[in-house]
């Protein structure tokens, strides 16, 4: 039995966009409440309708306007991302319909939004305890969730995806890059990625590698800046790249570099493995759960020595046949645990978890 009439809540962004395309599939009519538009790309046959709403935590209208909504379209299943405001609108409207919710949480909302106060961390709680289903893609942020929400809570371990995994290359065929494509924001510390850096073109040991900074963000003029300030020669910064080119840099790439200072598992890490790049993270229980230092990648045990670490991940991964058993294992990794395809299917199988049981 499959979910007829799914309703799906989510901001406007692509990891919205990803899971309404990938979920489509797997029910009869897929209706979306978000806060921006779908573009046309995006939209799959079976999108029956969409509504926007205001999702900030200060709007009046967000929570009449949904459950009239849910009353009218009547859908099987009310599928929530984000327990952030998104939820906390979402699950005040769905209350006392009957609807079975399933929330899935993003990271940010259950590792650092609890921390910035308690009325945050209130919130946040609340919607984890009206959900009857959560997910998670990672074991760590499933503990702070088990610790946030209480002991009585479903919780399944289970990530977006990545598309598609690449047809296996050679690691000669890579050039001797290290890229960087996580977004320009303070959480990334795309800075600290810059610093390292200037150390590796200060060791003179690299001459003939250089550094991508791909993606943009609020932090983009402060980053070249920084870039110029440190005298730095080896360092391209893209911008924005659409999926086609960012496949592309990371075919090309031999380090893959992310050191945030929160995260869950993030996809352009899963992007990264299953392309052949060495990850260089830093030493996050999410992280951890992928990476082993080492052995399918480095961790970058402490910031202040991030330029060490880099040039520890470059001369892994500056041996083809060191980078082609990397590949080989996080390749398999990718295939078990990570498709895309694979894991919207589990989303769906979790969704008829939730249907109640018809009775003859």
């Amino acid at each position: 039995m499959k979910v007829e009439r799914l309703l799906l809540v989510g901001s406007a962004s692509v990891h919205t966009w990803r899971f309404l395309e990938g979920i489509a599939p797997h029910v009869g009519e897929v209706w979306l409440a978000t806060n921006g538009e779908v573009p046309e790309g995006r939209r799959p046959p079976n999108l029956a309708g969409v509504l926007r709403v205001d999702f900030r935590f200060s709007s009046f209208s967000a929570v009449g306007k949904m459950r009239g909504w849910m009353k009218s379209i009547k859908p099987d299943l009310v599928h929530i991302h984000q327990a952030n405001s998104v939820a906390w609108h979402a699950t005040r409207a769905a209350r006392g319909l009957g609807i079975p919710l399933m929330l899935t949480t993003w990271g940010s909302d259950v590792l650092l939004l609890p921390e910035k106060n308690p009325l945050m961390g209130q919130m946040v709680k609340s919607n984890l305890a009206a959900a009857d289903l959560i997910t998670s893609d990672s074991l760590h942020m499933a503990a702070k969730i088990r610790e946030l929400g209480g002991g009585g809570k479903r919780i399944a371990i289970l990530n977006y995806g990545m598309d598609a995994l690449p047809a296996a290359q050679a690691s000669v065929a890579k050039a001797k890059r290290v890229l960087s494509c996580r977004l320009h924001k303070k959480l990334y510390r795309i800075d600290a990625i810059l610093r390292a850096w200037a150390g590796v073109e200060a060791s003179g040991r690299y001459p003939d590698w250089r550094l991508t900074v791909a993606a943009s963000g609020d932090e983009s003029p402060a980053l070249q800046a920084l870039a110029t300030s440190l005298g730095l020669i080896r360092v391209d910064f893209t911008g924005f790249v659409p999926a086609s080119e960012l496949a592309a840099l990371y075919r090309d790439s031999r380090v893959f570099v992310s050191v945030p200072e929160s995260d869950a598992t993030s996809i352009s890490l899963l992007e990264a493995m299953g392309h052949g790049c060495l990850p260089l993270l830093s030493n996050l229980p999410a992280n951890l759960e992928w990476v082993i230092d080492g052995l399918n990648g480095r961790i970058a045990e402490d910031l202040r020595h991030l330029d060490a670490a880099l040039m520890q991940a470059m001369e892994m991964a500056a041996d083809d046949a060191a980078l082609d058993e990397v590949a080989v294992l996080n390749r398999k990794l990718i295939s078990k645990k990570a498709l895309h395809r694979d894991n919207m299917a589990q989303f769906a199988a979790l969704y008829r978890t939730l249907l109640p049981k018809k009775t003859h």
